[in-house]
């Protein structure tokens, strides 16, 4: 899985707006490359870093934890603070929990959030044997690639890391159980039909988190991985409104 699709990516634009992408669990940046490349088309400063274990092998995967993802994006989150005056941040599946974890840590310094088919818990009775099962099987096959349009790939992984699940376990409950302190303004955009993700999980978010500024956007014809599906332009130009929307106002205050 070694080539450039998964390689991390930064560009320097404007000092008045970042924004940090995170991609999700097993996949990597080749996700959400189309979408950050959208975002820099708007002058931005954009990062979208390669989270540890991942676009490399499943194997390495296992060798990591939560503690390692969050490691990583918050480290990135902390140079686009220092060198902008807004940092808004935006995630795909994990990367939703990621984003919403900086959200419940970093308070206001979190300009805004954006979640797309966002996990903060996993819903199926069988995932409670994942720290018991992870130590006697290292992995599973994967639900990759949920996506509608034909001919399109995630490029994540083929099997599902187990030591590695087990740890995105423990790090979904923690997210989960601190969702009432984001109340930052938050667009989550979710797929009508989802077979990695459950819907429910969409749910929980708004339910339980306290920001005011939210919208919740039902994508009709795609997937899971809908960054790269038939509704992407519309999380794409839906992004970009609501982040320059926020930025005006801040200007104006």
């Amino acid at each position: 899985m070694a080539d450039g699709q998964h390689d991390p990516f930064s560009h320097d634009g404007s000092t008045e707006v970042g924004v940090l992408v995170c991609h999700g669990f097993t996949g990597s940046p080749r996700s959400m490359r189309p979408w950050a490349q959208h975002l820099v088309e708007q002058g931005w400063t954009v990062r979208l870093p390669l989270l540890p274990g991942h676009g490399t092998t499943w194997q390495e995967a296992n060798t990591t934890t939560w503690q390692d993802w969050y490691g990583c994006v918050d480290a990135a989150f902390g140079e686009l603070r220092e060198r902008c005056d807004q940092v808004f941040v935006v995630g795909l599946s994990m990367g939703g929990a990621l984003t919403l974890r900086l959200a419940e840590l970093h308070g206001p310094d979190v300009a805004g959030i954006v979640l797309v088919n966002p996990i903060v818990a996993m819903l199926q009775p069988q995932t409670r044997l994942l720290p018991v099962l992870s130590r006697m099987v290292a992995s599973m096959p994967a639900i990759g690639n949920d996506i509608a349009m034909p001919g399109v790939q995630e490029g994540a992984y083929e099997r599902t890391p187990l030591r590695a699940a087990a740890s995105l376990r423990s790090f979904l409950r923690l997210v989960r159980a601190d969702l009432p302190k984001v109340d930052q303004p938050m667009r989550l955009f979710h797929s009508a039909q989802d077979h990695v993700v459950e819907p429910e999980n969409s749910a929980i978010v708004l339910r339980e988190v306290n920001s005011t500024d939210v919208a919740e956007i039902v994508l009709a014809d795609s997937y899971h991985v809908a960054t790269l599906d038939y509704d992407a332009e519309t999380i794409f130009t839906g992004s970009v409104d609501f982040i320059r929307g926020l930025s005006e106002q801040a200007d104006n205050a």
